[in-house]
Formats: structure tokens, sequence, C-alpha cells
């Protein structure tokens, strides 16, 4: 099943809504991932399932270009980030 936007882009004000545009992409983006893996695991083609991992693959890019897009415009979202990392590095 894929993801419903969680905010209505409509409502959002002028000022957010290149950050909120970014994260419902990025959304979608981990969506497309997701469906294209668990299809290449269920298809029975070979050449099918290199297309659909490669496919993955490109959506993974996407994720990256609207990531760097969203991290020039929320810095708390650097900062945040960082202290993930920073937790995950401690466990």
């Amino acid at each position: 099943m894929m993801s419903s936007l969680p905010i209505d882009l409509s409502k959002v004000p002028a000022k957010n809504i290149d950050r909120e545009i970014l994260r419902a992409a990025l959304i979608a983006e981990l969506d497309a991932v997701n469906l294209y893996d668990q299809f290449a695991s269920m298809a029975k083609s070979d050449r099918i399932k290199a297309t659909l991992a490669d496919i993955a693959k490109e959506e993974k890019t996407h994720i990256g270009e609207f990531q760097a897009l969203l991290l020039e415009l929320d810095k708390e979202q650097v900062e945040e980030l960082a202290h993930g990392k920073k937790e995950v590095s401690e466990l």
C-alpha cells in the first residue's frame, strides 16, 4: 500500500511550501523503492528482477537529490540528522 501525504499541501503556508513539497517527494520515492524491491523479489523473470532492482536504485538517487535540497532549506533538519547519527554511533 502506498503512503498518503501526512498533510494537505494546499493548507501549508507559502513560506513552508518548498520544504513540505520536498518531504512529500521523499515519501513518494521511499514508497517507490519499497514497491520496486517487493516486485523484484516476487518476479519470476531474471530480466524483470534486474530491471526493477535498477529502477529501485534510481529512486534512491532521487531520494538523495530531494534530501540535499531539503537540507539546504531546513537547518534544523541538518542538526537533527547529525544528532540521530551520533545517537546511533553511541549504541
